[in-house]
């Protein structure tokens, strides 16, 4: 009789140093992509570097007892978690391409040059997209739509793309933050267990000001800006957009399908399809030379009915393409597809499997554990909390795990404090929803670079809001200014 064996592994706790070597070879990996390549580092090699980190992370959890399947279980539930951003993005590919080729952003582009002062530009678009993201509760379908728009009319009238793109940004987050239809508004209030309204009401004495403080920034710019085109130039452009497209409020109809299908809670994935097949069906009727065109240049069938079913499911995969003769039209329209969404993609996957790695094998609990023994003060601890909800952006590639541990971890050392809850759920939103798309390989920044088309680093010093949201968020810790205590404190707080 042959007896098996099984031999157990013991699993043991990382050291400090296990923790940071994944990390120093993040920060390694990516400054000399950013070195070597520049602003091109993200069109393959940022994501090689986040694959090598996640190598490095498995090596270390399997050195400390791990076993294969449990780096494989991490590695499965960051693609789980990723799931529904995944259809997102392909969503918005397909949908950035029909509604180009059904005249929707033309129309946009068209309307848009003709009503905004380019002197008032970034003002403008700020407050257009924070109306837009309160009224629908999604920064990222904000930006994909109105947004996409908005950056071709800056290419247009030839004012900055990076700036517009960041207030494009800055408004989109301000709606989302505020707005009870946001997901990542309702996770903050849950996770910190705060009433969802009393959270957004917090949340307004840092947003307000954060966003009154970026409109007079994005106005100064505005008005001391460099001089943009010339009435002329503009005026052949809008003709060229006419002479191509048919130009009719109609081409809006697929925005406000995607508005009603948003305000209705439908799944985003569902309601950006939905409004990309729309748009592709109107584009065979409204815009039928168009479509006769891009069937031709695709080699489509020579019947109508095939060539137009070609021309939309190609544009659907592979985005719209356009050769006007003008530079600014063909920029502007030659784009989309869910094929330009794959590098995104790829970038995020190995972002937030680095994360998940980091989190399930012990390793990220390692590093934050100390801090939050070390943050004595008030002012250190909204300090600390920020420090690790940025930094589990940079570090975990997505924004809602920076939301969820710091909530999570904090909570009761702030209850122990006396801070009430919507202390940390304001702090946390501005710490790590705010900031998520500051950086390059995080799902947010590489989602706004992908469908705005400006590099995250060209627009990060203009997402005004972005920055000041949190910065004031911190300034209130220090300051103890609408930091709200409980009646009773359970354990006197330690001052440093």
């Amino acid at each position: 009789m042959v007896r098996t064996v099984t031999q157990e592994h013991t699993v043991r706790q990382p050291s400090l140093s296990d923790a940071l070597i994944p990390l120093c070879a993040l920060a390694l990996l990516i400054a000399a992509s950013l070195g070597l390549f520049g602003l091109d580092a993200l069109d393959g090699p940022v994501q090689v570097a986040l694959i090598l980190c996640c190598a490095v992370a498995a090596l270390i959890g399997m050195k400390n007892g791990h076993d294969w399947a449990a780096v494989q279980e991490a590695g499965q539930s960051a693609l789980a978690s990723i799931t529904s951003a995944l259809f997102i993005l392909l969503a918005v590919g397909a949908l950035i391409g029909t509604w180009n080729l059904s005249g929707t952003i033309p129309t946009l582009v068209y309307y848009g040059i003709q009503i905004l002062s380019p002197g008032f530009f970034y003002v403008a678009t700020a407050v257009i997209c924070g109306v837009v993201a309160l009224s629908i509760g999604s920064s990222w379908t904000t930006s994909a739509t109105i947004g996409v728009g908005l950056v071709g009319i800056a290419g247009v009238l030839g004012v900055s793309t990076a700036i517009t793109a960041g207030a494009v940004i800055s408004g989109a987050y301000l709606g989302d933050k505020l707005s009870p239809l946001s997901e990542t508004t309702i996770l903050t209030a849950q996770m910190v267990r705060v009433d969802l309204y009393t959270h957004i009401r917090s949340q307004a004495w840092t947003s307000v000001p954060a966003f009154i403080l970026a409109c007079i920034v994005f106005t100064v710019l505005g008005i001391a800006g460099p001089p943009v085109h010339d009435l002329v130039s503009e005026d052949i452009e809008l003709a060229k957009l006419s002479e191509i497209f048919w130009i009719n409020p109609v081409n809006l109809i697929p925005l406000a399908l995607l508005a009603f299908l948003s305000i209705r809670k439908v799944p985003a994935s569902l309601a950006l399809t939905a409004a990309a097949l729309f748009a592709g069906a109107q584009a065979t009727v409204t815009q039928r030379g168009v479509v006769t065109q891009f069937a031709r240049e695709i080699d489509g069938s020579s019947n109508v009915v095939v060539g137009s079913i070609q021309a939309v499911w190609k544009t659907m995969a592979n985005g719209f393409t356009m050769n006007s003769g003008i530079a600014e039209i063909d920029r502007l329209l030659s784009r989309g597809g869910m094929d330009s969404m794959l590098l995104t993609i790829w970038l995020i996957i190995g972002a937030v499997t680095f994360g998940a790695l980091l989190e399930q094998l012990g390793l990220l609990d390692r590093v934050i554990t100390p801090l939050i023994e070390r943050a004595k003060s008030q002012g250190r601890l909204y300090l600390t909390v920020f420090g690790c909800g940025f930094g589990l952006n940079v570090v975990a590639g997505d924004q809602y795990i920076a939301l969820v541990l710091p909530s999570k971890m904090f909570r009761a050392e702030f209850e122990r404090r006396g801070l009430v809850p919507q202390n940390l759920s304001r702090l946390a939103a501005d710490s790590a929803t705010v900031t998520s798309p500051l950086v390059p390989w995080n799902s947010c920044g590489a989602f706004m670079g992908a469908v705005l088309g400006v590099s995250t680093l060209a627009y990060m010093p203009f997402a005004l809001f972005n920055i000041a949201s949190p910065a004031l968020s911190v300034l209130y810790g220090f300051t103890g200014f609408k930091v709200v205590r409980a009646e009773t404190v359970t354990e006197p707080e330690e001052t440093a």
